[in-house]
């Protein structure tokens, strides 16, 4: 079975069906709100280190909140 995506993987997708960087931070911001426990396992998933997912998460966070 193959591996986890990786980033780059899933960027190209988001940039294929039309989300721009933007975007990408809207739909982490509304993960985060919405499913915040799935989020962490979701960047786990990527293999992001523990202080990049304290990172995602945070500014997904406040992105929110703006």
């Amino acid at each position: 079975m193959p591996g986890p995506m990786k980033v780059d993987e899933w960027v190209e997708l988001f940039h294929e069906i039309g989300l721009n960087e933007p975007q990408m931070h809207k739909w982490h911001a509304a993960f985060e709100r919405r499913y915040p426990d799935s989020h962490q396992s979701f960047l786990e998933w990527l293999n992001f280190t523990p202080d990049r997912i304290t990172e995602v998460r945070h500014k997904s966070a406040e992105e929110w909140s703006a």
